[in-house]
């Protein structure tokens, strides 16, 4: 695959929030961020936090009454994704913390990736699945990429779609 800016990994997502405390408090307590250091050069309210390989940036917003308007969850919409380790405890957790959430399921080749969805406090959608059921097939190469939690490593196409057929 080629990389023309010789890109390493994704870093972080910037997110505006209107109450920034109340987005700290969603992360941390319910997505299982942590906070950490920022720039004492940024001068602007804002929080970082950092977890599983990548950053969110929080940024007070300026207009908290100007941001816009939660919409009904849609899974379609933007957002961002998280792979988990069981789609029972996560739906199990949502509803303790009464989350209002939409379920989903992609099926491939037999090959189910459940999905659940929801919004944190300014509305932008979170996904949580079991992505990584379900191997990138690049589309102009002959080679599968299996998606971990923690990384992507190449693999054999043949190995890997021997493995989707049921024997």
């Amino acid at each position: 695959m080629s990389n023309p800016l010789q890109l390493k990994s994704l870093n972080h997502i910037s997110i505006v929030c209107a109450s920034l405390e109340k987005s700290v408090e969603f992360y941390v307590n319910v997505l299982g961020f942590s906070p950490i250091q920022r720039p004492s050069s940024l001068d602007f309210n804002g929080a970082w936090l950092f977890n599983y390989g990548i950053g969110i940036h929080l940024l007070q917003s300026e207009d908290p009454r100007g941001m816009p308007k939660t919409t009904p969850i849609n899974p379609k919409d933007n957002h961002i994704s998280f792979q988990c380790e069981s789609i029972a405890a996560v739906e199990k957790r949502l509803k303790q913390m009464e989350i209002e959430y939409v379920k989903s399921r992609v099926e491939e080749s037999g090959i189910y990736v459940d999905q659940l969805f929801f919004h944190d406090p300014d509305g932008m959608m979170i996904e949580i699945c079991n992505c990584d059921n379900i191997p990138v097939v690049p589309l102009s190469e002959d080679k599968v990429w299996s998606c971990s939690r923690f990384n992507c490593n190449i693999q054999n196409r043949q190995r890997q779609i021997q493995q989707m057929i049921p024997m």
